[in-house]
């Protein structure tokens, strides 16, 4: 449980989006695809990538694996206002995404992001989110 604990407390504190991304993502017109919306947002957020300063500082390669991982915790910190808003502005004309609410877990956020306030659709998201998370394990729309 402390771990769990440990990752939700770097997602809440890792969830803001840059007012650059946000603006991104606002400016839109609707009839842009979702996913190249998702795709820009991320490619925007390299800004803030803790990789490409360090890197760029001259870090020693064995070291940049953990601005890689901190780069990574970053994005996925991002991703459930990065989806919302996009799915808020494509999907609900435009309904103001609420901020990250640090009581509630990733997926339960994202759902509450998304405008549903349903326990039960919460955990379904959260299902939803840990079956579709292993690409790896072969093709995820047959799970």
């Amino acid at each position: 449980q402390d771990q769990v604990n440990s990752v939700s407390n770097d997602f809440a504190q890792n969830s803001d989006i840059p007012v650059h991304v946000r603006t991104l993502i606002d400016n839109f017109p609707k009839n842009v695809h979702p996913m190249t919306q998702l795709s820009a947002a991320v490619c925007a957020m390299n800004t803030e990538s803790v990789f490409a300063k360090a890197y760029q500082e001259g870090v020693h390669k064995s070291e940049l694996w953990e601005y890689a991982y901190d780069d990574a915790i970053n994005c996925i910190a991002k991703l459930p206002g990065i989806a919302s808003r996009i799915y808020n502005n494509v999907f609900r004309n435009g309904s103001a995404t609420p901020d990250y609410d640090r009581a509630l877990d990733w997926g339960g956020n994202y759902a509450r992001m998304m405008g549903f306030n349903d326990s039960t659709f919460a955990e379904l998201m959260r299902l939803y989110l840990v079956i579709h998370s292993d690409h790896e394990g072969g093709n995820v729309s047959a799970h």
